[in-house]
């Protein structure tokens, strides 16, 4: 079982651009859904998803008919969501050592993926609670953002790869 982050960035190490943490520069972009370090290779091997409010907020409102995870989630929030209608979604502010215990419970020998955003993945870092991170590097940059990681953090690289746009990047914590 590992704890991942697996998340697109721009090539100045954004994860979303302002306004509104856009996404636009990324969806727009190729990429080989079989290739390597591709999104169904990872999250087939995930058992339980955390997430920021800002992440949850703008998949409700992009997307807000839809939840594309079979697995439970937590959403790490101060704020009030109505509850997703299908979805085991678990709302929280517990301490993060807490969330993640339950996760890797939830997870049963699966991985548990933090889908972001960066500062929440900083926080699990913090903890010692973060094994690897996975980047798929679309060919842009955003000049500002969302940060892909605002913390200083030692790593060992794993993988590189290129599929179709993105250059791909698997990397362990250096412990």
């Amino acid at each position: 079982m590992l704890t991942q982050y697996y998340t697109a960035s721009s090539l100045d190490g954004f994860i979303a651009a302002e306004p509104e943490d856009g996404l636009a520069w990324l969806l727009s972009r190729d990429i080989d859904s079989q290739g390597p370090q591709s999104f169904d290779e990872f999250i087939g091997e995930v058992g339980a998803i955390v997430m920021g409010a800002s992440t949850y907020a703008w998949i409700q409102t992009h997307h807000p008919d839809e939840w594309y995870y079979e697995v439970p989630a937590w959403v790490m929030t101060h704020r009030t969501f109505a509850p997703h209608p299908t979805a085991d979604i678990r709302f929280t502010s517990a301490p993060v050592p807490e969330v993640h215990a339950a996760m890797v419970e939830a997870a049963a020998g699966k991985n548990v993926w933090l889908a972001g955003g960066g500062d929440l993945v900083g926080q699990f870092h913090d903890h010692g609670l973060l094994d690897e991170v996975w980047i798929q590097y679309a060919p842009v940059t955003l000049g500002a953002g969302a940060p892909l990681l605002p913390r200083r953090i030692e790593f060992e690289q794993i993988a590189l790869d290129q599929n179709r746009d993105f250059a791909c990047r698997r990397l362990r914590v250096k412990r």
